[in-house]
């Protein structure tokens, strides 16, 4: 068994790949449609964990692990069509806000939260409109839009997994996720007569996106996380943000404004408050 801090260090890698996938994601847009993109990208996911996990298969998580899939293939759908048009960068941080919405989402559950949260909230939203509506309504990005939506569609898939993941193997239950979300983006790019065309041109990012970031992100994560606790390791994964940043200004040539920065800025921190773990009240 490997220590805590072997796990953060896993947990962090994870980190820089998801956030570095959004510069394949958005390299990826250059040669095929989002969904073609998508079915390659959780095929070859799927590849790769299949071989691992297949004894974990089972009949009993079917239905539920379709689900959950149905709502991953609606977040993953929405952010790849946000790409299209908004920046990696961009891209990356408002798709952290997941990390928000999360216990926000809690509250339609009972679950009451505590001021870190809405202070928390309250960053994430001011960085928010600083990322994307300083020119006022008129202007806003449509990418920033559904890259938004598909962040609420991320965080529903968080609860979805927190509620099934004691019950069910992990890889397993990945495996048929994954290949929930390739039917049902095939299904997609058919319907919307998407190019196949795009795919030998585009090798490099559908390699790094469905190896890298579906199949062995997500596969080290799943050890890693068994480690770490739930507010710690949501902290690390919050560095996802600055990787594609980082990755959008070194590899596509990116650049944030400075309002834009200041927003980004002000998000990462709203992500970073809303983890806090709370005091714990001294009894006498």
């Amino acid at each position: 068994m490997y220590s805590t801090r072997s796990a953060r260090f896993l947990l962090f890698l994870t980190a820089a790949i998801w956030g570095l996938a959004f510069v394949a994601q958005r390299a990826g847009m250059d040669h095929m449609g989002p969904m073609v993109f998508n079915t390659i990208r959780f095929g070859l996911g799927s590849a790769v964990l299949y071989p691992i996990f297949r004894k974990h298969l089972s009949r009993i998580y079917l239905k539920q692990a379709v689900f959950a899939g149905s709502i991953l293939f609606a977040g993953a759908a929405l952010q790849q069509w946000g790409v299209v048009y908004t920046t990696a960068s961009k891209a990356g941080f408002i798709t952290g806000l997941y990390i928000v919405f999360v216990p926000l989402l809690g509250l339609f559950t009972g679950h009451r939260e505590g001021k870190k949260l809405w202070a928390g909230i309250v960053l994430s939203l001011v960085g928010l409109w600083f990322l994307s509506f300083t020119q006022g309504l008129k202007t806003v990005n449509p990418g920033d839009i559904l890259v938004l939506a598909g962040a609420v569609m991320w965080a529903l898939h968080v609860r979805l997994i927190g509620r099934y993941a004691e019950r069910y193997h992990a890889g397993g239950f990945a495996v048929v996720q994954f290949s929930t979300v390739t039917i049902l983006s095939a299904v997609a790019a058919l319907v919307l007569r998407e190019s196949w065309g795009g795919i030998t041109a585009g090798w490099l990012p559908l390699a790094y996106s469905g190896f890298l970031s579906v199949g062995i992100a997500f596969t080290i994560q799943i050890f890693a996380q068994k480690q770490v606790k739930p507010a710690p390791a949501a902290m690390i994964m919050s560095l996802e943000a600055v990787f594609a940043a980082i990755g959008g200004c070194f590899v596509l040539n990116e650049t944030l404004t400075p309002p834009e920065l200041t927003g980004a800025a002000l998000m990462f921190a709203g992500m970073i408050v809303a983890q806090l773990p709370a005091k714990k009240k001294i009894t006498t």
